[in-house]
């Protein structure tokens, strides 16, 4: 990379970060009141989509989504989606519609300012923990009968392995979706750790593909059902990375 470039790059990566900020310090009223109760959660997600909105087209990102899932206003849904960036969070947010609840690791909550409003609207676990492993469950059936849907990045985290396409799928999404018969909605996000990678000097503005696939349907599905459901949607994803239809 040229001396320009990388002049350029950081400055394009810190201003992500500035955009990240400024959304909320400019809602801040908004989102104080909307976090103090989870019945004003459905206002709170839309503050949370104008935030997405405004990073991905302040940092020169455009979507452009396949949505093939014809979902219903009236139902929760599991959506999960392969896990690459941090980006992924702003575009889960800005392309989906119904209004979902984030199960996320707990250290995001430290991040300053984002960590605030993150850990009061967010369903967060510690996979340390066995105890907190079992109030998610607990978390995510008062979120559901709230009318709201769930989501996970079901990989666990970004995988350190840079070459692979996509890890295996932990449990968790499944065995929730089960529990809660939740039709899970596989996601394919094509483009973004080539746009946005966790490495520093490295991204670029431009498309960002989503492919939103048909719901695979866990009714009268059990835990012994698991495994089949999770291969099922790992490959719904895989396909479509290793053969885009956008």
């Amino acid at each position: 990379m040229n001396p320009l470039r990388t002049v350029v790059t950081a400055i394009w990566r810190i201003w992500f970060y500035i955009l990240m900020a400024l959304p909320i310090i400019i809602m801040l009223p908004f989102l104080i009141v909307f976090t103090s109760s989870e019945k004003f959660y459905p206002q709170f997600f839309v503050c949370a989509r104008i935030w997405a909105k405004a990073i991905l087209y302040g940092m020169g990102f455009y979507p452009k989504v396949k949505d093939i899932s014809s979902l219903k206003d009236d139902k929760s849904y599991m959506f999960i989606a392969n896990h690459t960036s941090i980006i992924d969070i702003m575009l889960m947010l800005a392309v989906i519609d119904h209004p979902f609840v984030f199960v996320g690791k707990v250290e995001l909550a430290k991040i300053p300012l984002f960590g605030y409003f993150y850990q009061r609207t967010c369903i967060l676990v510690d996979r340390n923990s066995q105890k907190s492993r079992m109030q998610v469950f607990e978390s995510a059936q008062r979120r559901i009968n709230q009318g709201n849907s769930i989501c996970i990045f079901p990989e666990g985290g970004v995988p350190n392995d840079k070459s692979k396409v996509l890890t295996p799928f932990k449990d968790g999404a499944f065995r929730l979706a089960i529990d809660h018969q939740l039709a899970l909605v596989p996601i394919t996000f094509h483009d973004n750790k080539k746009r946005f990678s966790y490495t520093f000097l490295s991204g670029s503005p431009g498309k960002m593909r989503v492919k939103i696939d048909p719901v695979i349907s866990v009714a009268g599905k059990s835990q012994s059902d698991k495994r089949e459901l999770k291969d099922q949607a790992f490959q719904t994803i895989l396909n479509e990375l290793e053969n885009p239809s956008l």
